[in-house]
């Protein structure tokens, strides 16, 4: 498909969901490691299995320089782990949410589902400065500093129980700059324009990176947003049980589909954007 092709002119494709239990592959953000994911492994595992992914440079993988095409390559063998009866359901945050989406852009039929959260700004023009500003303050400030700021701060945000396990899991600066000059360069909306399972655009109230949500939502084939009442960026962190259940509701649904059933989807622009408060103030859902 043409890059250039606008939304309104793709034409409706027929898409099949995948059945079975799920199983969730989660993807982290950038600077920790699948160790971020502490919180929601055991509210997820009441649902399906659970496989933690560290990306390039990160955690156990620390040693390895980050690019996308091995991001993805990573996160292919994560998928490819799944049993014949297990329906993946992929979740990224951050750099882990492009990472995915770059996944999911070149295995398109290979997911159940997608979960991006924190990752839907286009990072070009206004959008781009935050992701400069991340890794010039890395720059500036080195490994052992920021380390000390990121401790001090997460630890007065959150409970010990709740974040020491995320700590416990170092941080990994080193990677940061060139991954975002990446994400920057080639990550947009139009990933997404191939990608025929569900897509849930999952952000804090408070994120800064749910800016483009809209764009993004007109990319998808399927795609809803659900915003995470008193969250930042973080929402995995702020609101635990809240993300987790968001994710459990996702994958039910793209689960439960029979896995023989079609469904012919426009790709025209989203047109249902309509604000919804549900589940006790715990997600807004669009």
């Amino acid at each position: 498909m043409h890059a250039g092709r606008r939304a309104s002119e793709r034409s409706p494709r027929v898409a099949v969901t995948p059945s079975g239990r799920p199983r969730f592959v989660l993807v982290h953000g950038s600077r920790l490691s699948s160790t971020q994911w502490r919180p929601q492994v055991p509210l997820l595992e009441r649902a399906g299995p659970v496989a933690l992914v560290d990306l390039p440079g990160h955690g156990s993988r620390s040693k390895e320089p980050f690019t996308l095409d091995r991001a993805a390559e990573v996160i292919a063998e994560a998928v490819a782990e799944a049993s014949s009866d297990e329906a993946v359901v992929l979740v990224g945050h951050s750099l882990g949410g492009y990472a995915a989406m770059t996944y999911a852009a070149r295995h398109p039929k290979s997911l159940a589902g997608l979960v991006l959260a924190g990752s839907s700004a286009t990072p070009v023009g206004a959008g781009a400065a935050v992701y400069r500003w991340v890794a010039r303050v890395t720059d500036r400030l080195g490994e052992q500093r920021m380390t000390r700021i990121n401790n001090r701060v997460l630890r007065r945000l959150y409970r010990p129980e709740l974040i020491e396990p995320v700590i416990a899991g170092g941080y990994w600066f080193a990677p940061t700059p060139a991954a975002w000059r990446e994400v920057m360069e080639r990550c947009r909306p139009s990933m997404l324009w191939a990608v025929e399972c569900p897509v849930l655009l999952l952000n804090g109230r408070f994120d800064q990176f749910r800016v483009g949500v809209r764009d993004y939502l007109r990319a998808c084939i399927d795609g809803r947003a659900e915003t995470i009442p008193r969250a930042g960026h973080f929402s995995n962190l702020d609101r635990p049980e809240a993300f987790a259940a968001a994710v459990m509701r996702f994958a039910d649904e793209v689960t439960t589909r029979s896995g023989s059933e079609t469904r012919v989807t426009d790709r025209r622009p989203q047109r249902s954007l309509s604000h919804e408060l549900v589940h006790d103030d715990s997600i807004d859902r669009y």
